[in-house]
């Protein structure tokens, strides 16, 4: 089968790391988020991955090729945006080769969902699209459905306001298409799947579910993207990730699970972890500590700063004794002096410069 990336949003609730990289290349554990989606679907059978690129294409053309896990890597480019039926249906020449049911996936979501298992209901229920289920505790952020016994959907909603929702079964961004479905998605239009194309499929009782209870995070806040590290780190790192060549002292002190990439310092009295991913090239100085958090690649943290459950974009520089806290976002090349407070969910553009503690939300632009 093949599996359709839909990987050309631009990660607006992730700004400012958005402004210069795509969602789908972040960070998990070291590893851009997209590569994690990719090796999933390579260990379930797939062969062919076609990537529904908009926004900053050439980066995941640059980094993925022509394949990539032993899959056919095609890519289908949007001129503008297309919401998330519309690349479905200008992907429609490279699904053509065979009329099979295919895969479409949401590229920001972080699952172990057994897509064997998904195709698998999708043919017995013979149902022209079969949608994969999660349960969660507060559905009003996604589409949420009505299911009868027969896992048949009988009413798809998007978004409801809390308390509207029908059930706690969400829409897990991961569908089986029947090739049939392309007939009536809108050719050239904005198109969104989930608020036109799911509710006629479930009004004429062709639209199924299959209920997944394995890891499933949607990465769309910077608080989700710190989770998707941190649960990515407890499945891979059970104790530490430290790649050769990197230099880390050994009266630094690891809290596991951390992963720590090639070329990175981590000095002495310097604490690293519980949860923290430090890329190609950072350097942590004497005294300071990061936990729960993310720094991208080439990020300098000087002597006694403090950084918890926040993100530090690549080349950043953060002084010493500055202190950034949680859902902060500090973006690539910025520049936070010594002494200054970053409190809960500041954002700082690229390349800008922070002489000064702020303390309620903001965007320093």
């Amino acid at each position: 089968m093949k599996a359709l990336i839909l990987a050309g949003g631009f990660g607006t609730r992730l700004r400012p790391l958005t402004c210069t990289r795509p969602k789908l290349m972040f960070p998990v554990a070291n590893r851009p988020l997209l590569d994690w989606v990719m090796e999933q679907l390579s260990k379930n059978g797939i062969t062919t991955v076609i990537l529904a690129v908009n926004y900053m294409a050439d980066v995941f053309a640059r980094y993925f090729g022509k394949s990539k896990y032993g899959m056919r890597i095609l890519y289908s480019r949007e001129t503008k945006p297309l919401g998330t039926g519309g690349p479905i249906k200008k992907a429609e020449p490279l699904l053509n080769e065979d009329e099979e049911p295919f895969f479409v996936l949401n590229g920001d979501i972080l699952s172990t969902i057994d897509y064997r298992a998904l195709s698998k209901a999708h043919l017995d229920s013979k149902a022209r699209t079969t949608i994969a289920l999660h349960e969660v505790e507060d559905p009003s952020r996604f589409g949420v459905v009505e299911l009868n016994e027969e896992n048949q959907i009988l009413r798809f909603v998007e978004k409801p306001k809390s308390g509207e929702a029908p059930s706690h079964l969400i829409n897990a961004g991961v569908y089986v298409l029947d090739h049939s479905v392309l007939d009536i998605i809108p050719d050239g239009k904005e198109v969104s799947i989930e608020r036109e194309i799911f509710p006629i499929l479930a009004d004429n009782r062709e639209l199924f579910g299959h209920k997944f209870g394995s890891l499933w995070v949607d990465i769309g806040k910077p608080h989700d993207y710190v989770l998707a590290n941190k649960v990515m780190l407890d499945m891979i790192a059970a104790q530490n990730h430290i790649e050769r060549g990197s230099k880390v002292s050994k009266k630094a002190k690891m809290i596991p699970p951390v992963a720590i990439a090639k070329g990175t310092v981590v000095e002495a009295d310097a604490v690293v972890g519980p949860y923290a991913s430090l890329g190609e090239g950072v350097v942590i100085k004497r005294g300071s500590r990061v936990e729960n958090s993310v720094l991208f690649p080439h990020a300098w943290v000087d002597c006694s700063a403090s950084i918890k459950n926040a993100i530090v974009g690549e080349g950043a520089i953060i002084g010493s004794w500055v202190k950034i806290e949680t859902d902060c976002i500090v973006g690539d090349h910025a520049i936070i002096d010594n002494n200054v407070t970053l409190t809960c969910n500041v954002k700082v553009c690229p390349s800008k410069n922070v002489s000064e503690s702020i303390l309620q939300p903001s965007i320093v632009l």
